[in-house]
């Protein structure tokens, strides 16, 4: 599995972000067919993935969070949903 950064391709997702939320940066990815938004704030950080044509997988979610969150976090609180899985992590 590789990502992708695919952000210029979703300026206006970005800049809406950026300035109506307390992100700081904003990233957008892709894995394959899954869509990986990726917002860091000063005391969070939340991965949103999506896939248009089935479940997120639970190697999916985990291969983002090694590839993204430094140091990995201990105890991520995942929701996942149809065809969705958002991650969050709180800042130490």
């Amino acid at each position: 599995m590789r990502l992708f950064d695919i952000t210029n391709s979703y300026r206006t997702l970005v800049h809406s972000q950026l300035e109506s939320t307390d992100a700081k940066l904003v990233k957008v990815y892709s894995l394959g067919n899954v869509t990986v938004v990726y917002t860091k704030a000063p005391t969070h950080q939340e991965i949103l993935m999506k896939n248009e044509h089935r479940d997120i997988s639970n190697d999916e979610i985990e291969f983002v969070i090694d590839a993204l969150v430094k140091p990995k976090p201990k105890k991520p609180e995942i929701i996942k949903g149809n065809h969705l899985a958002e991650i969050s992590i709180t800042n130490a």
